[in-house]
Parts: structure tokens; C-alpha cells; sequence
């Protein structure tokens, strides 16, 4: 969900940066108004497209998760160490998942408040028209509000004060009636609803404070149409400010909107060659869709999921007496899967964070790779040599690895999880770590960056890198 929200915050921040640098500025008010309203619905889409024929084209790295390596009392540990760690791989995805629940809690109680705010502010505007002396004209309804000079529109019904003067009542009524005509009132009620669902992302009022001022041009340029513009600009200037700020009412007075509005009266038509800057949409959302199609996040629901189904099984594991091979093949291989996530929950060494870093490490599938890398000493098959680097691996962490760095703080079984490549000259590269303290950390990197140089893997002949991600556990007598 994290990721959903950072990928709609920056696609939200692109589509403004654009439209301030190239379409602000132009007159093509309706097109703006496409604009703004395409693309912040649009930023909310994007993350969930995924197009096959971009993600297909583009390589992906592949983790190869390596078998845990068991130093000290745990190294002779029966099959339910195992069993542990898996059980461990549960407790922690269910404290993320507990988490994520407070954040949902949050969230909720935001949005509540929104739609509060909105109903409230709907209230008022309903409260004003009961106040007001009601009439119509040409379908549309005109409030008139005693002892006040505001102007506004919602929806089909115009409010006017009272107290502003017949002079510029036509002028501000010929204004209102366009901003109801032109059904401007929606466009604001949609970034209302956008404030309830997201009420935490601040690009979100940005883009209704663009939509507002879109707004009051449209209909200042519809009425300068209709009339002479030096008294329609005497109107604007001439009227005291007084106006009650609600978000999704087009109000006629805003005192910070006046000179950008003259401005843009005054401003000439601009040439049907610049709408060419439209064009600008079309790499931005194609990188988007590139973006997204070569990224994934494994939802918390799934990853729950799993570590509860291998919990599951751990438990009926331990009301046997025996396993069967194929049970204890398969006890393995959904360890292994819960280990490799569980290893990703803080997001500190994930999967989709290197991919994103290293782009060009020219690494393949270790499914697919035709020459796996060679620990030195190691020879046979493909498998024969993935077995004997995971062994040879496993011995050298074992022999080097100092436990006794632990401080003494820690007591209890210490998870470390480690992250390097095998990258195309052999060579042990990009090394992250996740451990429950520092020096633990620093001794992992220690040890994995001192492997000895491989014969890197092979693929269409030529040599590329591969990715691992190796669990250490260890045991700390209290």
C-alpha cells in the first residue's frame, strides 16, 4: 500500500509540474480543464496498470533464496529448528499486519473527518438559502442574501448579497450563470470526494486550487464575450472582498484570484500550434506504464496469507511422529518462501529496491541460466553445482562468521538476512544486510564480502550476474 501511495503522489506531482510549466499559462481553458481533471483521476489508475508486452521485454533480475545457515547450537538442531523459524517468519509478518491495521485506523478516522467537513460545508450553503429570498430565472435559481455583498454558485442556484449594487449585480449574475452552465460545481465535488479518499496527500488541494482558478477564467472570458472588458475589469476591481471560503463554490469575489484573473482577460488568444503541448502527456504516462509494468509489491494480505498457511502446517507437522519424504519436501520449500518474505518486511533489502537500482547488472532467471556461478572446488551438473554452492556457502559463513559480536543485550535466536550478487566478473557485489543490531549487520557484510572470487554464470554465452539472499541464524544463551 506504501508503494501504491508514493507511485500516486509522484505521478500527481509530474502531471502538475507539466501543467505549470507548459499549459498554465495558455488560454485553453476547456482543455485545462481536461487536463486537470484527467490526470488527477488518472494518478490514482496508473499503479494498477500493468501492460504484459513492456514487463515481458524488459528483464528482471531473479533472488535466489538461499537455504538458512545455521551457526552454533542451532547447526545441530533438529528438523522443528526449522519449524521455528517459520513460526518466527509468522510472528513477524503478524506484527507488520498489525501495523498495517493502525494505518487503515488512521486513514478511516481521516476520511470520517472529510466527509464530515464536506457534509458540514453543505449545510452551511443549504442554511444560506433558507436565509435568502428565492426566485428564478431562465431555469437556473438566484438567492438573494440580506445584509451581505457575497457571490457564489453551487450547483444550479446562484447567491447574491444583497448589498451589492445594481452596477455590477448583471455583471456577477452574468458570471455565475456561466459557471452553472458549464457545470463547474462537479469538477469541484469530484476533488471533494478525491480530499475524502486520499485527505492525507496534499496534491490533491493543489489540483483543486488549480481547478478553481481555471474556473473563474472560463467564466471571465465568457463574459468578456458578452461585453466591453474595461468595465467588466471596473467591476472586479471596484468591489470590496468579503466572501466565506468554501472549497467546492464558485465564489465571484477572491481577492488572491483578481490580478491572475485580469491578467488573463487581458491576455491574448493563444496560437492552436502550442496545443502541441498536450503531447507532453503521452511520455509521461508511457513511462508511467513502464514504470509500473516493471515493478511489483507483494501486498501484506498475501504475505500474511502464506506464513499462516506454513504456521498451519507447522503445527500438524508436530502432532506427527513421522514425515514422509514428500512432506518434509514440501515443509522445506513453503519455509524457504516465508523466510524470503519475511526477510523483505521492513523494506529494507527488498527485491524491487534492487531492481530499481541496478538496471544494467546484465543478470537473468536462475531458473533459465544455462551456467550457474561455481563456488571454487565445486563441479558437475547445473543442479550438482547449485547444491554444492549452497553447501560450500553454508561452510564458509559457518567457519568465519564471530557470534560472539552480539552484544549483550540480545539473548534469544538472532535472524540476520543478507543480500549480494554474484555479478559477471564473479566478484561478491551490492551487499545489503538487515540484523537486529549494528555490529551483527557489519559482521554478516564482513563475511559474505570476503568469498572468494567464482566463475561467474553463463547465459547465451556470455557472463552475467545473479542475485542472492542468504538467511544467517544463530542462538543467544541468555
Amino acid at each position: 500500500m506504501l508503494h501504491y501511495i508514493i507511485q500516486v503522489l509522484a505521478f500527481q506531482l509530474l502531471f502538475l509540474i507539466a501543467y505549470d510549466l507548459f499549459l498554465k499559462k495558455e488560454t485553453f481553458f476547456q482543455w485545462n480543464r481536461v487536463y486537470l481533471i484527467a490526470t488527477s483521476v488518472l494518478s490514482f489508475v496508473v499503479p494498477f496498470l500493468k501492460v504484459g508486452a513492456i514487463s515481458r521485454a524488459i528483464p528482471k533480475e531473479y533472488m535466489v533464496q538461499l537455504p538458512t545457515v545455521l551457526l552454533g547450537d542451532l547447526s545441530t538442531s533438529s528438523f522443528m529448528t526449522q519449524g521455528e523459524e517459520v513460526l518466527i517468519s509468522a510472528q513477524n509478518a503478524t506484527t507488520f499486519w498489525n501495523f498495517s491495521e493502525i494505518l487503515l485506523t488512521i486513514w478511516g478516522a481521516g476520511a470520517a473527518i472529510a466527509t464530515g467537513l464536506l457534509v458540514f460545508k453543505i449545510y452551511k450553503v443549504s442554511k444560506l438559502k433558507k436565509k435568502g429570498t428565492l426566485s428564478e430565472t431562465k431555469g437556473i435559481n438566484i438567492v438573494v442574501l440580506p445584509e451581505t455583498d457575497v457571490a457564489f454558485s453551487f450547483l444550479n442556484t446562484m447567491f447574491i448579497g444583497a448589498q451589492i449594487s445594481e452596477t455590477h449585480r448583471k455583471d456577477v449574475l452574468l458570471h455565475e450563470e456561466i459557471h452553472i452552465k458549464q457545470r463547474h460545481t462537479l469538477d469541484l465535488l469530484l476533488f471533494e470526494l478525491l480530499r475524502i479518499v486520499a485527505w492525507f496527500n496534499p496534491l490533491v488541494y493543489v489540483f483543486q486550487n488549480r481547478m478553481e482558478a481555471l474556473h473563474e477564467y472560463i467564466a471571465d472570458r465568457g463574459v468578456a464575450k458578452q461585453k466591453e472588458d474595461v468595465s467588466y475589469y471596473e467591476t472586479l476591481l471596484a468591489q470590496v472582498f468579503k466572501t466565506e471560503k468554501i472549497s467546492f463554490i464558485n465564489t465571484f469575489f477572491n481577492h488572491s484570484l483578481i490580478k491572475k484573473r485580469i491578467i488573463m482577460l487581458q491576455k491574448s488568444k493563444s496560437n492552436r500550434l502550442f496545443q502541441l503541448k498536450y503531447l507532453v502527456l503521452i511520455p509521461m504516462v508511457f513511462g508511467m506504464l513502464i514504470y509500473t509494468s516493471c515493478t511489483s509489491e507483494t501486498s501484506v494480505s498475501e504475505n500474511n496469507s502464506l506464513t499462516e498457511k506454513v504456521a498451519d502446517l507447522t503445527a500438524e507437522i508436530e502432532s506427527k511422529e513421522q514425515l514422509t519424504q514428500e512432506e518434509y519436501d514440501v515443509f522445506v520449500e513453503l519455509m524457504k518462501k516465508a523466510s524470503l518474505k519475511s526477510a523483505g518486511l521492513n523494506g529494507e533489502i527488498t527485491q524491487r529496491e534492487y531492481l530499481q537500482g541496478k538496471a544494467n547488472t546484465d543478470g537473468v532467471s536462475f531458473d533459465v541460466i544455462e551456467k550457474v556461478p561455481t563456488f571454487p572446488g565445486c563441479s558437475g551438473s547445473s543442479e550438482e553445482l547449485k547444491k554444492c554452492f549452497s553447501q560450500s556457502l553454508s561452510s564458509f559463513v559457518g567457519e568465519n562468521f564471530d557470534t560472539k559480536v552480539a552484544p549483550k543485550e540480545l539473548t534469544g535466536v538472532q535472524q540476520i538476512y543478507v543480500q549480494f550478487m554474484i555479478d559477471k566478473n564473479g566478484e561478491v557485489s551490492d551487499l545489503k544486510a538487515r540484523a537486529p543490531h549494528p555490529s551483527l549487520k557489519e559482521e554478516a557484510l564482513r563475511v559474505v564480502s570476503s568469498l572468494p572470487t567464482m566463475q561467474p554464470g553463463e547465459q547465451g554465452g556470455k557472463q552475467v550476474g545473479v542475485l542472492y539472499s542468504l538467511p544467517i541464524k544463530f542462538k543467544i544463551n541468555e
